[in-house]
């Protein structure tokens, strides 16, 4: 296997459009790392940058130490699992699985223990006789990857293999390639724009947003500690809730003042970590999880009286939705508390997991 290594990495179209923008990024031997953020950003062209697919502009590609920027993909040492499976409908699973190393002139019995390992690996033993029309979506996408796997390349790349499974076979998926990883041990590259899939498949995630890196850290960090409002608002099901707000004295520390009129007195350490904000419009962030129903043991001086307009059970708990000004919000509540709509209830914010942001550059302080 191989590190990966980009560094000032560029494209642009046409000479002037940038589609990435000078990015970063390191991965270790063996790290599992994914690029995720919305369409458009940057993602896909990078991984295909690294694939050999498409030209560096400006920036070096290095792997295991090699700058690779001018080698052709076939040259790399990568092997790439798409979109769409890519089979060969008609040939065998094992033919479409033993196609790459045929074509490398590897002998019979080094293809029959490849492709017995890799089918073992991912479950599809049964299925090497079986042409792929004869497969499930989850299946053909096992087939994929065990093409990829034979190569035994020195990278994995992976461009949003799952988009194209039902919800279901997804997150079932999702298991087997993150299980496949702490089998095989690749270091691997994964496209997504679901930051679910992010959050559970990455050693890191590379937060993109229009073609450069919002953010680089671990799926605790993301979601604890981001940046700024963008990751803040992306990482997360269903999104952290952003309330406008003004910062104002209250005794010897601060208050949040909130669009209907609503104060919030934070606690000691937020005031004291807050204070050169003092007096100033701010974006007050918090997770539905952080939004809990008061109790008669809450603060008064914490609470956050609303109206719901939507709630929406899901068993495990349940989302209450309300507007606050012009913030239509979520909070996830007991999923036992006997809410319903129309119905006033008073929340307590867990203020030890706000996050407080400047309006205009949306960054976290």
């Amino acid at each position: 296997m191989a590190n990966v290594t980009l560094r000032k990495i560029v494209k642009s179209y046409d000479g002037s459009q940038q589609a990435v923008k000078g990015i970063d990024i390191d991965i270790a031997d063996g790290e599992f790392v994914v690029l995720v953020g919305p369409s458009g950003c940057g993602k896909t062209t990078t991984l295909r940058m690294v694939a050999g697919l498409e030209d560096v502009t400006a920036g070096d590609i290095l792997i295991a130490g090699h700058r690779v920027n001018d080698l052709p993909a076939r040259d790399r040492d990568i092997a790439m699992v798409f979109q769409n499976y890519a089979l060969y409908p008609h040939l065998s699973v094992y033919e479409n699985i033993a196609f790459g190393l045929r074509t490398r002139r590897h002998s019979q019995s080094d293809i029959d223990s490849r492709v017995t390992e890799a089918a073992r690996i991912l479950g599809i033993t049964d299925f090497l006789k079986r042409k792929p029309k004869e497969l499930s979506g989850g299946q053909r996408q096992r087939v994929a990857m065990g093409r990829a796997i034979v190569r035994h390349p020195r990278v994995f790349l992976f461009d949003e293999p799952l988009s194209n499974l039902d919800a279901k076979l997804r997150a079932q998926m999702r298991t087997e390639i993150k299980r496949i990883h702490q089998t095989v041990k690749a270091t691997t590259l994964y496209v997504t724009h679901d930051q679910i899939e992010a959050m559970t498949l990455a050693d890191r995630i590379v937060m993109m947003n229009n073609g450069a890196i919002e953010q680089i850290g671990t799926p605790d960090e993301m979601y604890h500690r981001p940046v700024s409002r963008f990751v803040a608002g992306f990482i997360g099901s269903p999104p952290m809730n952003f309330f406008d707000c003004h910062m104002l004295p209250a005794g010897t520390g601060l208050a949040l003042r909130l669009a209907d009129g609503t104060e919030v007195t934070l606690p000691d350490d937020r005031a004291r970590r807050y204070a050169d904000w003092k007096g100033k419009p701010m974006v007050f962030g918090i997770r539905p999880e952080d939004l809990g129903l008061a109790t008669d043991a809450a603060d008064p001086a914490r609470r956050m009286p609303v109206e719901i307009e939507v709630a929406e059970p899901l068993g495990a708990d349940t989302l209450l939705y309300f507007r606050l000004g012009d913030t239509f919000a979520c909070a996830r509540v007991d999923p036992h508390a006997p809410t319903q709509v129309g119905q006033k209830v008073t929340l307590a914010p867990d203020l030890a997991h706000m996050h407080l942001m400047e309006p205009e550059s949306g960054r976290v302080v």
